[in-house]
């Protein structure tokens, strides 16, 4: 009987820049409080880039991390995917950069736009090159500098944001390890929940583009609130009923960090114990899609995974986008 091959986590790492912003600072010059900000997004601080730091450069430190964890070379690698809303430049990829500060070369390497779902969605392309036997080793980035994108006078949404890179090694393995399922989901009609409409070809950057501050963040943020909400609660029910999953079975669930008020409604509406959940978004913000491998990382070094573990990746982002995965360690 042959056996199925599955792509398993092998190696995580993160970056994070060391620039801390905390909601005291937000004090200084918006019209707003800690107390006020804790109370609505759990957020207490994020980190934010500065000079010589980008996209690319935290991408390639949390690769580096990672590779290290799996006892790999930067060679060794097939393929390298990094997801990203906030990219070098329009053009070549982000991942372009990363394959050549890692001194690869001769292998595919490029960007996904899936927002904070991204992290998912690059795992799940990445496991089905490797279950079809096509690439044996993947790399996949979520790696965000959101503050380049952030509207400092808006007080609803600049609170909200941070800078961040995750990246996961998958490696082909015919044991019980691996990604035992994975979904994503779309709906175009709700692309204005959360986006920036200034620097494409529906608007290309220009003195009225830039004078309109078209080039930040925008964002509905009831709806993008209820959105999440539902999608949240969906992907959990979906990802359980797909593997036959209890509450119990579930050692982990590791959501993108969000909103801290979105998880535990999700969480109270599928009876799911709230320390089922890992939780930082206290430290970074949302930091799009480098916030669940972050996140991964951080539960895996608190001791919170470990060999056999089964834990839960859920995410959902402007496009819209939804996505989930169920791995076992």
């Amino acid at each position: 009987m042959v056996k199925k091959i599955r792509a398993a986590i092998t190696g995580l790492g993160m970056s994070v820049p060391q620039k801390v912003l905390t909601n005291q600072d937000f004090e200084k010059f918006l019209d707003t409080s800690d107390e006020w900000i804790t109370q609505r997004t759990g957020i207490k601080s994020r980190r934010i880039v500065q000079n010589g730091q980008t996209t690319a450069t935290l991408g390639t430190q949390a690769a580096r991390e990672a590779l290290a964890f799996a006892g790999l070379e930067a060679n060794q690698l097939d393929m390298i995917i990094c997801a990203t809303i906030t990219p070098e430049m329009p053009f070549p990829a982000t991942a372009c950069f990363i394959q050549q500060a890692l001194e690869v070369k001769d292998i595919p390497a490029f960007d996904i736009s899936a927002a904070c779902s991204g992290f998912i969605y690059g795992l799940t392309i990445g496991s089905q090159f490797i279950q079809n036997n096509i690439y044996r080793r993947v790399l996949v980035i979520g790696a965000e500098t959101l503050s380049r994108f952030t509207d400092y006078q808006d007080r609803s949404s600049c609170i909200l944001f941070g800078d961040g890179a995750g990246a996961a090694v998958l490696e082909a393995t015919d044991d019980d390890r691996g990604v035992l399922y994975s979904v994503m989901k779309t709906d175009g009609a709700g692309w204005d929940f959360i986006h920036v409409p200034g620097g494409g070809s529906r608007s290309p950057a220009g003195e009225q583009t830039i004078a309109a501050r078209q080039h930040y963040i925008k964002m509905r943020g009831r709806d993008v609130y209820k959105f999440a909400v539902e999608k949240m609660q969906w992907l959990l029910g979906d990802c359980m009923a797909k593997c036959n999953l209890k509450a119990d079975d579930i050692d982990l669930v590791v959501p993108h960090q969000v909103n801290i008020r979105i998880i535990e409604s999700a969480a109270s509406k599928m009876h799911l114990p709230m320390d089922k959940f890992f939780i930082n978004i206290d430290k970074y913000g949302n930091t799009s899609a480098a916030s669940v491998p972050i996140a991964l990382k951080e539960a895996h070094q608190a001791g919170r995974i470990g060999p056999g573990s089964v834990v839960l990746l859920v995410a959902f982002g402007a496009g819209l986008t939804w996505a989930g995965a169920v791995v076992r360690f």
